[in-house]
């Protein structure tokens, strides 16, 4: 069994899960901005070579100035964020898809150093070169900004939808799994939509440029945003390679996914019908105002897309491998038997606030098992969600948690433990009183063995290891 990952922080406000959602939310519209703006900026450049607008080569020199300034430095500093935060937060899962991926991650840092020079060097150099010079530098910047997304894709996929892999083993049977080609041609998709709205943005900038002049470049937008048509097919298709219970998340089964889901959805109908009805079919005018608001819809599609696709994976951050507390299942089984807490090297940083060593006890099980996904009074708050809860419905409901809540990956820990969890809960939903009796015998003991031995455990799965039959 690998060593198991204790964090270090107690509890606060803020979910860690919540963390990493926020910042990957970010870093994803801006790193599509950055792909579809390479596929828009080829777009005009080829448009200005073949003569068809005189204005494309000024409008491309003003667009990729924001694209670099934005989303190059934005996007590498949330980029940086990701990493930081998920070594600290989720190391195992962010190992495990280096050890199964490294060459697929060495390949897209060549391609994203790649994107990189490119685009700094059209940045810089791009407007005293001739047409050809610039669309084979920008045709460069955006093929290697799609591949990057490429190998990507397929890494993030993997993460919901392993397919054939879970058997052999086999790198590309894992990267190229059932999620890959709809969620590839979804995210190209999103890209170009995002670039060119922003785009639209960028055309009520120019204070030199006439209506007319704005209205001539709008109607070159709007093309880039037909392929937003075929969104609806690529999500079914997309929803369904996606296991039966995770379908059944978005279906009902999780109100706050189908919320989120209803969110990505309406936001994307809104933007896609005005894409094509207005700009398209009926050659509106966009303002800068109206196309700020469309760009704020389309990053609430994106958050919403995000969080259901991070969502509908649990109880797992890699189906069938790791559960979302950074477990395997063979390390639940042996946790049960030592003890989650008994290897933990690191001590409570408010230890002292816990008037019982079985409360401090409890307060180690939450570090350990819960804090990644909750707090205590702040976001998604245990104590919330166990307020209505008896003490023997807590023991029962924390020790059964995937007949509970079958999102929920199942207890790891001992009688001792789950008492422990369970007293902590009780204390702090008393308002922390000082003074507080400690709980157990053997006979209550015996009975939370029984109660969370009698929610079984998958017979086989796939460990962080390798195939586990």
């Amino acid at each position: 069994m690998n060593e198991l990952y204790y964090p270090l922080n107690d509890f606060g406000p803020l979910m860690k899960g919540l963390v990493i959602g926020g910042l990957g939310i970010v870093h994803v519209f801006l790193a599509q901005f950055a792909i579809g703006g390479g596929m828009l900026a080829c777009w005009f450049e080829w448009l200005h070579g073949s003569g068809r607008s005189s204005l494309s080569r000024e409008f491309i020199d003003r667009y990729f100035k924001i694209l670099v300034l934005v989303s190059f430095v934005l996007g590498a500093v949330t980029g940086v964020a990701m990493w930081f935060t998920t070594i600290q937060i989720g190391p195992r899962t962010i190992g495990l898809m280096v050890q199964e991926f490294h060459w697929i991650w060495a390949i897209e840092w060549t391609f994203f150093c790649l994107e990189v020079i490119s685009g700094y060097c059209f940045y810089r150099c791009g407007s005293g070169l001739d047409h050809r010079t610039r669309l084979k530098l920008l045709i460069t910047y955006s093929a290697s900004a799609w591949f990057s997304l490429f190998w990507i894709n397929g890494i993030l996929a993997w993460q919901l939808t392993p397919g054939e892999w879970l058997q052999t083993g086999n790198v590309f049977d894992g990267f190229f799994n059932p999620g890959f080609l709809p969620s590839l041609i979804f995210r190209t998709i999103t890209s170009l939509t995002i670039a060119a709205l922003v785009a639209a943005v960028v055309v009520n900038l120019v204070p030199s440029w006439t209506r007319s002049d704005r209205e001539e470049i709008i109607r070159h937008i709007a093309m880039l945003l037909l392929p937003m048509m075929a969104m609806p097919l690529l999500g079914v298709w997309y929803l369904s390679t996606m296991p039966s219970d995770s379908q059944e998340w978005l279906m009902g089964g999780s109100p706050a996914m189908m919320m989120f889901l209803v969110m990505a959805v309406g936001a994307s109908t809104l933007v896609g019908c005005y894409s094509v009805l207005g700009l398209w079919k009926q050659r509106l005018f966009i303002n800068g105002a109206t196309a700020t608001m469309l760009l704020a819809l389309a990053f609430t599609a994106t958050a919403g897309g995000e969080f259901v696709r991070e969502g509908v994976r649990k109880p797992y951050t890699v189906r069938n491998v790791l559960y979302s507390h950074s477990m395997t299942l063979d390390d639940i089984r042996h946790l049960r038997e030592v003890g989650c807490t008994t290897n933990d090297p690191w001590p409570l940083q408010d230890a002292a606030d816990y008037p019982t060593d079985q409360l401090r006890l409890g307060a180690h099980v939450y570090r350990v098992q819960c804090s990644i996904c909750h707090t205590l009074d702040g976001a998604n708050a245990l104590s919330h969600l166990s307020s209505t809860w008896s003490t023997d419905q807590k023991r029962l409901n924390i020790g059964q948690l995937q007949r509970t809540r079958n999102f929920m990956p199942p207890f790891a820990g001992t009688p001792e433990e789950l008492e422990a969890l369970v007293q902590m809960l009780e204390w702090h939903h008393e308002g922390r009183p000082e003074e507080w009796t400690s709980t157990g015998s053997p006979e209550l003991y015996d009975k939370l063995r029984e109660w969370i031995e009698a929610a079984p455990l998958p017979a086989s799965q796939v460990t962080s290891e390798g195939v586990n039959q």
